[in-house]
């Protein structure tokens, strides 16, 4: 083996990882303001492929039955298709506006009561839906773009949804 071939051989080896690291440490970062808490969180919910425990937890907390007080463990993939989105309209400072997440059994039951569009086993009781707006992009444009990204149901709500 002569020194060149070796040479090269190292530093391919050596320059790997660190672009490994590098592509794998990419923080995921959301932002959401509650709309009847008024609370607001900023989180980096995921590093590379890894999701933050204590964010996660964070969120839960945050996206909590604001009626109850109870919460539930949200799907991560939730959160992964908010941030697709939210790169997708191009506003990487945009702030989720939350008009619905977890929703407890008893407050799907008094929704259902008041409202024709509540199912009766809602994926808000779940942890796997939000009923969200983005702050300076329009309803349609977030519905296209979660459409376009082919990950699930989407809900439209052109007039506006009150919960």
């Amino acid at each position: 083996m002569n020194r060149r071939y070796f040479l090269g051989l190292a530093l391919s080896a050596a320059a790997t990882p660190v672009l490994a690291k590098r592509t794998n440490r990419r923080a995921r970062i959301l932002s959401f303001r509650h709309l009847h808490t008024e609370e607001k969180i900023h989180v980096a919910y995921r590093i590379g492929d890894h999701y933050q425990r204590d964010a996660l937890h964070k969120l839960n907390t945050f996206l909590r039955d604001f009626r109850t007080g109870d919460s539930a463990v949200m799907d991560p993939k939730l959160f992964d298709l908010l941030y697709d989105i939210k790169r997708r309209v191009g506003d990487g400072d945009g702030v989720f506006e939350i008009v619905s997440a977890y929703r407890s059994p008893l407050t799907n039951s008094m929704l259902r009561k008041t409202s024709r569009g509540v199912a009766r086993n809602s994926l808000h009781m779940r942890g796997q839906a939000l009923d969200i707006r983005f702050s300076d992009v329009s309803t349609r444009r977030i519905r296209d773009s979660a459409v376009s990204l082919r990950r699930g149901g989407v809900g439209f709500y052109p007039v506006g949804i009150q919960e």
